[in-house]
């Protein structure tokens, strides 16, 4: 066990991974080299057994415990697979308390490494509380995914390869979920060479590192998104958060499109297929470089895993081109008359569109959702928008419209034919087998659903819009109804986009 800052340094030079974890390679991104400008490189933790960086601080905890050890820990994925494939090999027993929420690939993954799989509750938070309390019942031993200085040391082996294999960075750029991975890292980095700046990299729907940073403290977040889930923690770890305090230098966030973006570069470049965890710290490197103008600088990030369900390259594959700012969506009124089609098309001057959403509505305009290909991002985009402007377009810009990218893009033209008084919500719930049905019986019959959308995209999270008929007077009554069903939920009825494609009657 170690606890003071030289220990932890000292403790991950000796830490030995042979023979489970291996010494990853780094690798060039030459596809983002030109474009930014600087030498970048990905410390390649895909490469491992488990095909993440989760298996060194499993391997490091288990190596310290008495010979038939009984672990229990609970995970999603990657820190289960890491205790599972650990426990196997030296020896002890492991049971994982997973969210019957995972995946079937990674349960059957950590069954097939010889850990026995309970499934328990819709989230982490319920599973990792069950996992502590059947540790304390059978007389195991609880194996903390990230917030335990045996584990850090683990994570802190990364660093000590990388400044062996690339000693003369500028930057080293690290994922966060609990912390575990920036805490070990950053302390060997920084005691090693105070120059080289620590750089934590968060998904924006998860960021507990940033929360934590301005409190001065580790605080709970109300919720967090489920896209990056390797990332998907609620609060970050007490030492781990201690250690960041000290050595990590400045913590950026980034969106699921520009995760997209990331994970797209990290496959041109190695033809690594890396999970949306894995590309956090590279999305975090290039908006680092975009917004500090940086040039010349020798540039390191962590590929953190590539356990990706395959049926979320469909939605990863939509969101790239928004993530690089190749692409703009929006909603734009045209005259509803012969060659106003024609006309709206060569006032883009030349640019592509690729995608064109329209339904009729009536004898005077038209709104229409489109796609439109940019060549120079952001620069090009307000461009666009200043051109549309000069010939009078009315129009609204949906490229950071959540709504209109996850739902209303496929639902365009959806109009009532007659006057409705309806709200619109969207919601999030567990998804599992079964889920959308009980979803379905937990709204009940009491309001007419006048709009539905749900769309699968293959994560532990399911997505519905839905519009409901509902009086002024009944609101407090539905409002009540909708507290009570302990679902996420967000009212949507005044978003611009639902108002300009689907909205009918009087608002209420």
């Amino acid at each position: 066990m170690v606890s003071k800052e030289l220990d932890y340094f000292r403790a991950i030079i000796q830490a030995n991974m042979a023979p489970l974890a291996k010494l990853t390679d780094v690798s060039p991104v030459t596809s983002l080299e030109k474009k930014l400008e600087n030498k970048i490189w990905l410390k390649r933790e895909d490469q491992q057994p488990v095909y993440s960086f989760k298996l060194r601080g499993a391997f490091h905890k288990l190596k310290k415990l008495p010979a038939n050890s009984k672990v229990v820990t609970a995970s999603a994925g990657n820190h289960a697979q890491g205790v599972a494939l650990s426990a196997s090999h030296l020896g002890h027993t492991a049971t994982i308390v997973m969210p019957d929420t995972t995946p079937e690939i990674k349960v059957n993954a950590v069954k097939n490494l010889g850990g026995e799989v309970i499934l328990h509750g819709h989230n982490f938070d319920v599973a990792n509380a069950y996992a502590k309390a059947l540790a304390i019942k059978e007389n195991a031993i609880f194996v903390p995914p990230f917030d335990d200085p045996d584990v850090i040391v683990g994570q802190g082996t990364i660093a000590r390869e990388l400044m062996q294999q690339l000693p003369n960075l500028d930057a080293v750029f690290i994922p966060v979920g609990g912390g575990g991975l920036l805490a070990g890292m950053a302390v060997y980095i920084k005691s090693l060479n105070p120059e080289i700046q620590v750089i934590g990299v968060e998904f924006q729907e998860s960021a507990c590192l940033e929360a934590a940073f301005k409190a001065g403290k580790p605080v709970e977040l109300e919720r967090v998104g489920s896209f990056a889930d390797g990332v998907a923690v609620k609060i970050i770890g007490t030492e781990t958060f201690r250690l960041a305090q000290q050595f990590c230098d400045k913590v950026i966030t980034v969106s699921s499109d520009e995760i997209c973006a990331a994970m797209q570069d990290i496959f041109v470049s190695t033809r690594a297929v890396a999970e949306p965890s894995g590309g956090v710290a590279l999305a975090g490197l290039k908006k680092w470089c975009q917004d500090t103008g940086v040039k010349g600088h020798n540039l390191a990030a962590v590929l953190s895993g590539a356990n990706l369900n395959f049926d979320r390259l469909r939605y990863v594959a939509e969101r790239t081109a928004l993530g690089e700012k190749n692409e703009a969506l929006l909603a734009v009124t045209i005259g509803e008359e012969k060659g106003s089609f024609k006309k709206f098309c060569q006032a883009l001057d030349g640019r592509t569109i690729t995608e064109f959403n329209y339904r009729y509505a009536n004898t005077q305009n038209a709104e229409i959702y489109v796609g439109i290909g940019l060549r120079n991002g952001q620069y090009e985009l307000e461009q666009l928008k200043s051109q549309l402007s000069a010939k009078e377009y009315n129009f609204i810009d949906l490229s950071d419209n959540e709504l209109a990218k996850l739902h209303i893009r496929y639902m365009v033209g959806g109009k009532p034919c007659s006057p409705l008084t309806e709200r619109l919500f969207r919601f999030e719930f567990p998804e599992h087998p079964g889920a959308l049905e009980r979803f379905l019986d937990t709204l009940g019959a009491n309001w007419n659903i006048s709009l539905f959308h749900y769309r699968n995209h293959g994560s532990a999270i399911g997505n519905v819009l839905a519009a409901f008929e509902v009086s002024k007077k009944d609101m407090p009554e539905f409002k009540g109804h909708l507290d009570k069903l302990a679902y996420v939920y967000q009212e949507e009825t005044d978003n611009p986009c639902y108002q300009r494609f689907l909205a009918a009657g009087d608002k209420v």
